[in-house]
């Protein structure tokens, strides 16, 4: 009898494509859930999205930008009624830690009757390599709000991690990970890791949320500017200046720490100047 896929909805970004490859690496059916797939998935053409379930058991969801986009909430509350419809029978979600929007979210998950998981995380270690403010690293500077507030960042290669165990492994329904690094750090710490790491001066800048949202937007659009600035101004007020122990519950091992993302990083050439 052949294993149904797992739909990865949002397969292109950067929780996705890690849960995609982590899949593949096991032997497990991936339905890729994007507009440019076989069988697409798009947010903005809900006609896609009882093709794209069909015929799965369990679904990662992730809603680009943010939860926070205007509109999200009502989307995923539309889809997981779809997904009742054709038998889903497990919806992985990932949401924004301090977030009200991504807090609404995951109450439509948890009422909507399906088999679920929530993992809620932290500000995303990537958003330095990857994200908008690879940039600004390679240009010597790391620019952000939030004065001296500490987060636990976490590497995304531990959201992923968890998301997997969550698809493939028993005991994981009805609960809710949230998930951090090890410790906490201000950005003018992880400037420094990234100085001794790089072996090049990299300075915390400290800006205004007004400054943050024209470099998001130079980076991106502005409708992805607002709704990050959105999620700046709510979480960098120190309400999530604690550590949890969601990786730890959901692997049985604590959480990678900025170090070792930023180590990884460099040595895949994430800031490698072009000649």
């Amino acid at each position: 009898m052949q294993t149904p896929p797992i739909l990865v909805i949002g397969a292109t970004g950067k929780t996705g494509a890690r849960v995609v490859s982590r899949l593949d690496a096991k032997g497990i059916p991936v339905r890729r859930g994007s507009r440019g797939a076989t069988i697409p998935f798009d947010w903005e053409a809900p006609e896609t999205w009882a093709p794209a379930l069909t015929g799965v058991r369990k679904a990662y969801v992730t809603y680009f930008p943010d939860l926070a986009f205007p509109g999200a909430v009502e989307k995923l509350e539309a889809l997981t009624e779809v997904a009742k419809g054709t038998g889903l029978e497990q919806m992985v979600l990932l949401s924004g830690r301090g977030e009200h929007f991504a807090g609404l979210g995951e109450e439509v998950v948890r009422n909507s009757g399906l088999g679920f998981t929530i993992v809620r995380a932290a500000w995303f270690a990537q958003n330095f390599s990857e994200g908008y403010l690879r940039d600004p690293i390679l240009g010597g500077v790391l620019p952000m709000p939030g004065g001296e507030i500490a987060e636990p960042i976490i590497d995304i290669d531990d959201i992923a991690d968890v998301v997997v165990a969550a698809l493939t492994e028993d005991g994981h329904l009805g609960e809710r990970y949230e998930v951090t690094g090890p410790r906490l750090m201000t950005f003018a710490e992880m400037a420094e890791v990234l100085s001794d790491t790089l072996d090049r001066p990299i300075r915390h800048v400290p800006i205004s949320f007004e400054d943050f949202h024209a470099n998001v937007a130079a980076a991106g659009d502005d409708f992805v500017a607002d709704v990050f600035t959105k999620i700046a101004r709510e979480t960098l007020d120190g309400r999530n200046a604690y550590v949890t122990d969601g990786v730890e519950r959901a692997l049985g091992r604590g959480p990678r720490d900025f170090i070792e993302f930023a180590h990884d990083a460099a040595s895949r050439g994430a800031w490698t100047i072009a000649a």
